[in-house]
């Protein structure tokens, strides 16, 4: 006990084994379990960064997704709006052959007319040679 207490005053200690340690029995264990706890918290360290680089790659591809989402819907706007101006122009070309084909009926109406009044004007003319004779 003697020399356990000179050895103690020297920073010397034995441990449960009967071996000579420079850190006392108590504070090794705890420099032990202070090893573990770290260990462990470079471990959790590690995974959590493992984690993150998935979720950021995760990130990532969902943009990447929705990127394309909206140059699809961009190009379907675009065509939409292309369809609708041929649209549009396609019945300005129609209300003007309208336009037309009305104002031809009108020249046939009047042409109509004039060949009635020329048709019974001809037949009066008609009678009244025939009465003649």
């Amino acid at each position: 006990a003697m020399a356990q207490a000179a050895l103690g005053a020297a920073g010397l200690h034995f441990d449960e084994l009967n071996k000579l340690r420079v850190l006392e029995p108590e504070m090794a264990a705890q420099t032990a379990l202070l090893r573990e706890q770290c260990r462990a918290f470079v471990d959790k360290t590690a995974e959590f960064q493992n984690i993150l680089d998935s979720l950021i790659e995760l990130v990532d591809q969902l943009a990447k997704a929705v990127e394309s989402e909206k140059m699809k819907a961009i190009g379907a706007r675009n065509l939409l709006k292309s369809i609708a101006k041929q649209r549009e122009a396609q019945e300005q070309q129609l209300q003007a052959l309208i336009a037309e084909k009305k104002m031809q009926l009108e020249r046939y109406r009047i042409e109509y007319e004039t060949l009635c009044k020329i048709e019974v004007d001809q037949n009066e003319f008609i009678d009244q040679f025939i009465f003649q004779k």
